[in-house]
C-alpha cells in the first residue's frame, strides 16, 4: 500500500547548491530523493516547501513523498540518516521526523505558512568559525532604528520591492507579514576587537526573525539587507514606508548573503 509520508528535515547549506534537484551538483533534494529511492527500492520524488538558495540553512524543512515501503513511518529518519553516514558528508542533512499523512497531503500547497532566521554578527571581526552561519556587518548597526523600520514592513502589503529577478512571473507579490522582530545579544566571545589601529565598539549578535503567509524570491534576505542600511544610518526608518509603497526593487537595500540565513519552522 502506498503512504504519503511528511518529513521534517534539518541541513547546512554550505556545502548544498541549494534545495532544488540539479543534474551534476549538490542539492538537497537530490540527495534526499537518491537515498529514498535506495531505502523504498523506487523511484523518489520529494515535494520541499521551501526552494532554499545555496549556502541558506534550515532548522525545520518539510518536505513529502509516496512511497510503498514496508519500513515503519518512525523508523523512516534512523534509515535515512544511516544511509547519509555512508554517502554524504558528515553532519550536514539529516531527517528528524517522519509522520504519514493524508492521501491528498502536499507539502508545498498545505503550508499555510514559514518562519526564517537572519543572524548577523555586527562586529570588526567574527570567530572563523562562524563565518558560514553569519552576515558579519563591522559597522555599528542602530537595532533601534532597525526596529522602527520593521514596524512599517508587518501586515499585508504589495512586496515587490523585496523580490528578487527571477521569480515567478504573474505571480502576485501581495504577502502577509504576521511578525518581524529584530532582537540583539552579546556574543559568546568576547568581539571588542582592534581594528584599524584604534578599538572597535563591543560586537553583538543581532536577528531578525520573520514569519508570513509566504515569501516572495529573496524576500527574506532583501529586508535583511534593508534592515542593516537603517541600522547604518543610510536609510531612515521612515523611508521604509515609502519604500514598500513604491514596490521598487532599486529604492530597497542590498541583498543579505546566504549564510546568515536560516529556515526555521513550516506551518500547517
Amino acid at each position: 500500500m502506498e503512504r504519503n509520508i511528511l518529513l521534517t528535515i534539518e541541513y547546512d547549506g554550505t556545502d548544498f547548491s541549494g534545495w532544488q534537484r540539479q543534474p551534476d551538483v549538490r542539492t538537497v533534494q537530490g540527495t534526499l530523493e537518491s537515498i529514498l529511492s535506495r531505502l523504498c527500492g523506487s523511484k523518489i520524488s520529494l515535494n520541499g516547501t521551501s526552494r532554499t538558495d545555496a549556502g541558506v540553512h534550515a532548522l525545520g524543512q518539510r518536505a513529502s513523498f509516496r512511497c510503498k515501503t514496508a519500513i515503519p513511518v518512525e523508523k523512516i529518519p534512523f534509515a535515512v540518516n544511516n544511509i547519509a553516514g555512508e554517502v554524504m558528508k558528515d553532519g550536514d542533512i539529516k531527517v528528524v521526523s517522519a509522520e504519514e499523512v493524508s492521501e491528498d497531503f502536499h507539502a508545498r500547497f498545505n503550508a499555510k505558512g514559514k518562519k526564517y532566521r537572519y543572524r548577523i554578527r555586527n562586529s570588526a571581526a567574527m570567530p572563523v568559525f562562524l563565518r558560514n552561519y553569519r552576515y558579519r556587518v563591522w559597522k555599528e548597526l542602530d537595532v533601534k532604528l532597525m526596529r522602527e523600520a520593521a514596524g512599517y514592513i508587518r501586515g499585508t502589503h504589495d512586496f515587490a520591492c523585496f523580490q528578487a529577478a527571477g521569480g515567478n512571473p504573474g505571480e502576485s507579490t501581495v504577502r502577509t507579514v504576521h511578525s518581524l522582530e529584530v532582537t540583539e545579544k552579546s556574543p559568546e566571545t568576547d568581539c571588542a576587537e582592534s581594528f584599524g589601529g584604534r578599538q572597535d565598539f563591543q560586537g553583538k549578535d543581532i536577528d531578525i526573525e520573520i514569519s508570513g503567509d509566504g515569501f516572495l524570491y529573496n524576500m527574506v534576505r532583501i529586508i535583511a539587507g534593508t534592515l542593516v542600511e537603517v541600522g547604518m544610518g543610510k536609510i531612515s526608518p521612515e523611508a521604509v514606508k515609502h519604500i514598500v509603497e513604491s514596490k521598487d526593487r532599486t529604492l530597497a537595500g542590498h541583498t543579505a548573503p546566504p549564510q546568515g540565513l536560516f529556515l526555521v519552522e513550516v506551518y500547517y
